[in-house]
C-alpha cells in the first residue's frame, strides 16, 4: 500500500525538469530621422574635421580680442622697429615671423598679421553667414511659391532668378559703394561697407537656393500628404508652412552651409578689388590686396591670408558635403 508521501513523491520525481527562464529580448528601439543623419555624419570622418575646423574658425572670430591678448598685439598697433627701414620690408626671415609675431608682420606699418588674421575672421564669417541667411530666407520664399503656385507666378519668380543670375554682380557692387554715404541708418564707416556686402551678397544668391527649392516643391505639391491636407480645408498658407516647408529642411540646411564658402570668396574678391570694408579694419581680400605689391620680395604676407581662405572654405565645402550625404534619405 502506497502512502501519501510516498505519492507525492513519485509524482514530483515523474515531472520533468522545468525550462529555463529565458532572458527578456532586447527592446528594438526606432530612430528618429536627425539621429539617423548623426550616426551617417558621424562615419564620415572628412566631414567630421572639416566640421570640427568651422567650429575652431567660428570660436577664434568671437574670442578674436582675447587670442589676440595672449598671443598677438593689438590689431592696429604699428611696430616701426620690426620695419628694416632700408628694404621697407619686415626684419627676419619669412616675413618677420617669429615667437613674438606668429604670422609675421604687415611691410607697410609692422602690424601683427595674426590679430589682423583672427579680426578678418570675424568680417569674413559675419558678412558670409549674414549674406547666407539674406539668400536663404529669399530664396525659400519665393521658391517655395514658385513650385507651389505654378502658372504665371512660376514664370514671373523664375524669370526674375535668370536675370539675376545674368547679372554682374561685382560690378554693381564696386558702383554701389562708390555712391553710399560714409554713415547710413547709424552704421559708419566699414559698418556702412558689410551691410552693402550683405545685402549684396545674399540678394545675388538666393536665385541659387530658390531654384533648388522651387524643384522639392514642384515635386511635394502632388504628393499624398498635400492632397490630404487640401481635402481637410487647408488653405495655400497653411499647406507651404505646415506641409511642404518642414520637409525642405534637410535641402535648406545643405545649401545653407554649401553657400557659405561661396559667400566668404565673395567678401574676399570684393574687398580685393577695393569694395569690401574700409581700412584699417582687416580683411582677408584687402590683405591679400596690398600683398600683391610685394609678393616677390615678400611672399609669406600672401600665403597667410591666402591659406586663411583656402582652409576656411575647404573646411565648410568637407563639412556641408558630408551633411548632404547624411541627411540624404536614399543614403545608407
Amino acid at each position: 500500500m502506497t502512502t501519501p508521501t510516498e505519492t507525492t513523491g513519485s509524482a514530483a520525481e515523474a515531472q520533468p525538469d522545468a525550462a529555463p527562464v529565458e532572458a527578456p529580448s532586447k527592446k528594438i528601439q526606432g530612430r528618429s530621422p536627425g539621429r539617423i543623419a548623426w550616426d551617417r555624419l558621424k562615419r564620415d570622418k572628412v566631414a567630421l574635421a572639416g566640421g570640427i575646423v568651422v567650429i575652431l574658425l567660428i570660436l577664434a572670430a568671437i574670442f578674436a580680442p582675447v587670442l589676440t591678448s595672449l598671443f598677438g598685439h593689438p590689431v592696429d598697433e604699428p611696430h616701426p622697429d620690426q620695419i628694416n627701414p632700408d628694404l621697407g620690408l619686415p626684419k627676419g626671415a619669412y616675413g618677420g615671423i617669429s615667437g613674438d609675431f606668429l604670422f609675421g608682420v604687415d611691410p607697410t606699418f609692422g602690424r601683427d598679421v595674426f590679430s589682423r588674421i583672427l579680426y578678418g575672421a570675424r568680417i569674413s564669417l559675419t558678412v558670409a553667414f549674414l549674406a547666407a541667411g539674406v539668400s536663404v530666407v529669399i530664396g525659400v520664399l519665393m521658391g517655395i511659391a514658385a513650385g507651389y503656385f505654378g502658372g504665371w507666378v512660376d514664370s514671373v519668380i523664375s524669370r526674375v532668378m535668370d536675370v539675376l543670375l545674368a547679372f554682374p554682380q561685382l560690378l554693381f557692387s564696386i558702383a554701389l559703394v562708390s555712391v553710399m554715404p560714409n554713415s547710413l541708418l547709424g552704421l559708419t564707416g566699414s559698418g556702412v561697407r558689410m551691410a552693402i556686402l550683405v545685402l549684396v551678397i545674399g540678394f545675388f544668391g538666393w536665385p541659387y537656393i530658390g531654384r533648388i527649392v522651387r524643384g522639392q516643391a514642384l515635386s511635394m505639391r502632388e504628393r499624398e500628404f498635400v492632397d490630404a491636407a487640401r481635402s481637410l480645408g487647408a488653405g495655400s498658407v497653411h499647406i507651404l508652412l505646415r506641409e511642404l516647408l518642414p520637409n525642405l529642411v534637410a535641402p535648406i540646411l545643405v545649401y545653407a552651409t554649401l553657400i557659405i564658402p561661396t559667400n566668404i570668396l565673395s567678401e574676399a574678391a570684393l574687398s580685393f578689388l577695393g569694395a569690401g570694408v574700409k581700412p584699417p579694419t582687416p580683411s582677408w581680400g584687402q590683405m591679400l590686396s596690398d600683398a600683391t605689391k610685394i609678393y616677390q620680395v615678400d611672399p609669406t604676407y600672401m600665403i597667410v591670408p591666402g591659406l586663411a581662405i583656402f582652409i576656411t572654405v575647404l573646411a565648410f565645402n568637407l563639412f556641408g558635403d558630408g551633411l548632404r550625404d547624411a541627411l540624404d534619405p536614399k543614403g545608407n
